[in-house]
């Protein structure tokens, strides 16, 4: 079995690294012997090699603060990287933020797996965030780490080394049952109506954004950057301009439900569905805090997206199929969508009662000939 790492491989019987720096290939022996216990010291050597190709000092590196590098990464990814994928940037952002209060002036050479460690038990205990969020932080890191090593800030990516939570365990799986809908809804209402008192051209928001993720499918941060001109009344169409992935820009086909709130909210005025109370002229970017309050009011748990999950878990039960389902909510693909996609007892028993009385059908067919 041949050895290699980033920049090494063994040749011969010796570690040997190669790399290219200022539009140049450089190559040589580590004089490092090629066995795996070696390949960490070997890998140091042409960090070392490359950082001298190209000028810097690993001393003068030494000192640039994970704090002030994670504010340069997050501009690189809303303005350069991701700048056609403005939601893409932002999470990078609010992960980096968590880390920034963690690392603080650490420098970024100085973070590998033992402090990767550490910050993940920071986030659990003292943030209690769960699988999900925690995935979305070291992948976040991840990303930062590849542009730490472009910018000669690190030498290796550490989150290499450290494990991930799964797709498996960060998938959150409730399906909101029609009794439970009705529960917050109506209490998503009373809670706005006494808020309300005394403003107006105020709307229910999370009464209304619930609701269009029910009856559409369609992402929270789709539908809350939605704009009234995006609305065409006489198809029942809202347009939905793109987003996270190729397939979000696409046209939502509404249902007569969903239609009523967005013509109740386009008619009001504004460029926004969703305008923002706080910050004229911008919409809506978040409700979790209303959510959460909804839930406790009402007595339930379940998080914004679980919206989502349940309009695809409903169409594949109406006997809309995978591929439609997967275009309705805006996937590249069809893997995703399985993520959402919970069939219940009674839906898959009946599923094979359909597929025995094909069979039989087939049987009688096959006699009859």
């Amino acid at each position: 079995m041949s050895l290699k790492g980033k920049n090494v491989r063994v040749r011969g019987q010796w570690w040997h690294y190669q790399f290219e720096a200022s539009g140049r290939m450089h190559s040589g022996n580590t004089d490092l012997a090629g066995v795996s216990s070696n390949q960490s010291a070997a890998e140091a050597f042409a960090e070392r090699k490359r950082l001298e190709a190209l000028g810097k000092s690993p001393e003068t590196e030494r000192r640039m603060p994970f704090d002030q590098a994670a504010g340069e990464f997050s501009a690189w990814a809303r303005n350069i990287e991701y700048r056609g994928r403005p939601n893409t940037a932002a999470r990078l952002k609010t992960s980096m933020h968590s880390c920034a209060e963690y690392f603080g002036d650490r420098p970024v050479v100085e973070i590998g797996p033992a402090q990767l460690e550490g910050y993940k038990r920071f986030r659990v205990e003292e943030h209690g965030v769960r699988d999900i969020t925690l995935r979305h932080d070291l992948h976040a890191l991840s990303v930062f780490f590849r542009y730490a090593q472009k910018m000669g800030w690190a030498g290796s990516n550490p989150v290499k080394e450290v494990k991930i939570p799964s797709d498996r365990d960060a998938v959150r799986e409730h399906v909101i049952s029609p009794e439970e809908e009705g529960v917050y809804l109506r209490t998503a209402l009373a809670l706005y109506s006494v808020w309300a008192k005394g403003r107006e051209r105020t709307q229910p928001n999370m009464h209304d954004l619930a609701l269009l993720m029910l009856e559409t499918g369609a992402r929270p941060e789709e539908l809350l950057a939605a704009r009234a001109e995006d609305f065409d009344s006489g198809a029942g169409v809202l347009n939905i301009r793109g987003g996270k992935t190729r397939a979000a820009g696409r046209a939502l086909n509404l249902t007569h439900r969903a239609a009523a709130v967005v013509e109740r909210r386009a008619a009001v005025g504004g460029p926004w569905l969703f305008p923002s109370c706080l910050r004229p002229a911008h919409h809506v970017t978040k409700l979790q805090a209303t959510h959460d309050r909804v839930c406790r009011e009402a007595g339930l748990c379940f998080v914004i997206y679980d919206c989502r999950h349940t309009w695809a878990t409903r169409a594949i039960a109406a006997g809309i199929d995978v591929p439609t389902a997967a275009a309705i909510m805006g996937h590249s693909g069809l893997r995703t969508i399985y993520r959402y996609v919970h069939p219940t007892a009674e839906a898959k028993k009946l599923a094979m009662e359909r597929f025995e009385a094909a069979a039989t059908r087939r049987q009688i067919k096959v006699v009859g000939k």
